[in-house]
């Protein structure tokens, strides 16, 4: 059961991260406007997106294989840590009960966060991952 839970939070966590590089490649528009939303604009240059999307992409593809663990599971940390220190009001007052801005909508980053946590901490336990499966050198 332990495998499959993994295989079953790899895939998701992986896909949700395919999917945000794929928003930023098809959506440019939308990226610049989360950007300057919740990243004080750090990222406001459509090159700059695109280029986050595409290492989102490839990074999201490895962890559904299982694959580059060493490093696409980090990347995932950083990600979902960014989005959460982004969003942190949210997280702190899902409600909006006081502090401005607040949606409970952003709630779950702090669940995608710990998944993620989750993942990684168990990474050598995945034996259904594509890493688990080649031989080291």
């Amino acid at each position: 059961m332990k495998s499959r839970t993994l295989l079953l939070l790899r895939i998701s966590l992986g896909l949700f991260l395919v999917i945000w590089g794929l928003d930023k490649l098809v959506n440019v528009e939308h990226g610049l406007t989360v950007s300057e939303k919740f990243y004080l604009g750090a990222f406001n240059s459509a090159l700059l997106l695109k280029a986050f999307g595409v290492v989102q992409v490839v990074a999201g593809v490895a962890i559904v294989l299982g694959s580059a663990r060493r490093f696409a599971y980090p990347l995932l940390l950083v990600v979902t840590a960014t989005t959460l220190l982004a969003v942190w009001r949210s997280i702190i007052d899902p409600l909006g009960w006081y502090l401005k801005g607040s949606s409970m909508i952003f709630y779950p980053s702090l669940i995608v966060f710990a998944g993620a946590l989750v993942l990684w901490a168990f990474r050598d336990e995945d034996r259904l991952a594509l890493d688990d499966r080649t031989p080291t050198r």
